[in-house]
């Protein structure tokens, strides 16, 4: 995927946006409502009314980016929260924009070492 990759974070607005909204309209948003600045370099992910379209604005340190992508079949799955913002890691929005259901990817667990070799 062409973007951000290892460590980021990643918000996601969980009620329906307008998406007549370029990435200007979409960073005064996260202003607005979530609280937030677009220029920290998290990912903010935004949905349409229809389930079936996503969009994403991110800073690079260079310009805000905007990601858009519209599923030809299904849709994505969307948390049941109407209004507010949801944290996501990078391998859930991963699972997210494939259409999956990120809420089954978890962390992974610390695996202790061995205390002898066998």
């Amino acid at each position: 995927m062409i973007g951000p990759t290892g460590a980021v974070r990643v918000m996601v607005a969980t009620s329906a946006v307008d998406f007549r909204k370029g990435a200007e309209g979409l960073a005064a948003l996260v202003r607005e409502t979530m609280i937030a600045d677009p220029f920290s370099g998290a990912v903010y992910v935004f949905r349409a009314k229809r389930a079936d379209r996503v969009k994403l604005i991110y800073w690079d340190g260079t310009g805000l980016c905007l990601f858009a992508k519209r599923l030809e079949d299904g849709t994505f799955r969307w948390p049941n929260v109407q209004d507010g913002v949801l944290r996501l890691t990078a391998a859930q929005l991963s699972a997210l924009l494939e259409g999956l259901d990120w809420k089954r990817v978890h962390t992974a667990r610390e695996t202790p070492p061995p205390l002898q070799a066998s």
